[in-house]
């Protein structure tokens, strides 16, 4: 029985157990979505308020501080919704709204 015991022992610490590929799930695609579009807009992005998975990818919802005010709430901010395909690339994005900090929604 101890034989068999360091038989197994050996067999899972040779490495010869495959794991599988890691998936890109919801989180990689809100930081690749926020990766690309500071670079392209050179905006810091302040986070993501919505994600959803579409046929050919990912689409994501970024809130960007566009313009910092003080005092702070009167800061505008910007919604972007972003399009990644299933690697994580960016295909496009689209400004779908502009608001104040402190601005409630509607």
């Amino acid at each position: 029985m101890a034989d068999q015991r360091s038989a197994r022992a050996e067999r899972s610490s040779t490495g010869t157990k495959k794991t599988p590929p890691a998936r890109k799930g919801p989180e990689h695609a809100a930081r690749a979505a926020c990766r690309s579009l500071e670079a392209l807009i050179s905006h810091p992005a302040e986070g993501v308020s919505a994600i959803r998975r579409s046929d050919d990818g990912w689409a994501v919802v970024v809130d960007v501080l566009e313009v910092p005010r003080i005092p702070d709430t009167t800061s505008l901010l910007a919604s972007y919704e972003v399009r990644l395909d299933r690697a994580c690339e960016l295909l496009e994005y689209t400004r779908v709204r502009r608001y104040r900090r402190g601005a409630a929604d509607e």
